[in-house]
């Protein structure tokens, strides 16, 4: 039996990133991705379940760089394959297109000998993770879901936004959950961000993450928790959401929220200002920290 942190389950995307001046760059992407090196750099053992087609993807080399990561590769018949134009500097407007997407997972896939104590469900698209997956993780973890892999949803080479029909039923099974601030407005229908954290615990969710651009928002039930955003460039706005949520739920296993969400909200404005993954350290994090905060 191999003993982790987090279990991070969610395929690896072959993007093609068009910034709003028209500079292109072909990079790994995913959740998975950024939230791997998120979580490893921070000092979290962390387990890996990317899928891609491995006749045209490397996934250990995917996370080669990152420390304390150990990858268990699966195959599917076709990789996650799209592209994201930005339209504004803060790179808060984008349009995606997808050309391909993943075998969708099945509990059979994964390793017995995993032992983590979150299992991050990190899917990039509707039917990547089943919604079967989440009360069969939380039998084995705490569950930690970001809710975009049940609410994005690759039509017609675009993709599209969908309430997740099982919501109600899904939510008591969550440990963590994670939106983003248009996502909370899909699923809740409040624009006030800590009235959709609200109603998303009222449903059985136990701790709500929202991130925006300008903070990101914790709720357990009892308090609502802030923590503003202060990168000083957005030039690494790609992969925000998966670097926050992966930093805060790693850190919740030793600490209170107000000082996870401190670490992570400062793990990620130091991010956003370098483009790819974080590949600092929590030294670097706790420098910025002092720095900022």
């Amino acid at each position: 039996m191999s003993t982790f942190h987090t279990l991070i389950i969610g395929e690896t995307a072959q993007d093609t990133n068009v910034d709003f001046d028209g500079t292109t760059v072909q990079a790994v992407g995913g959740a998975v991705y950024y939230s791997g090196f998120a979580a490893a750099n921070l000092g979290h053992k962390t387990a890996v379940l990317p899928k891609a087609d491995t006749a045209q993807t490397d996934l250990a080399a995917a996370f080669a760089a990152a420390p304390n990561v150990t990858v268990f590769p699966l195959h599917s018949t076709h990789s996650f394959v799209t592209k994201n134009v930005y339209h504004t500097p803060d790179r808060e407007r984008r349009t995606s297109t997808v050309d391909s997407v993943i075998d969708p997972y099945r509990p059979e896939e994964i390793p017995e000998e995993i032992d983590a104590k979150i299992w991050h469900l990190a899917g990039l698209v509707g039917g990547d993770i089943p919604d079967e997956l989440i009360p069969f993780a939380a039998k084995r973890a705490m569950v930690a879901v970001d809710v975009q892999c049940m609410l994005r949803w690759a039509e017609n080479g675009g993709m599209v936004y969908h309430d997740w029909a099982a919501k109600k039923e899904m939510l008591p099974y969550i440990r963590f959950l994670k939106t983003d601030a248009a996502e909370a407005e899909i699923l809740t229908g409040f624009t006030d961000r800590a009235e959709a954290a609200r109603v998303l615990h009222s449903w059985g969710a136990q701790e709500i993450l929202i991130t925006h651009n300008t903070e990101v928002l914790v709720y357990d039930g009892r308090e609502m928790f802030t923590c503003p955003i202060k990168a000083r460039n957005l030039s690494g706005r790609t992969g925000r959401g998966d670097t926050t949520f992966a930093g805060y739920i790693n850190e919740r296993l030793t600490q209170d929220i107000p000082t996870a969400l401190r670490t992570a909200t400062a793990l990620v404005s130091l991010k956003m200002e370098t483009p790819g993954p974080f590949q600092g350290t929590r030294a670097d994090v706790e420098d910025y920290l002092k720095a900022f905060y």
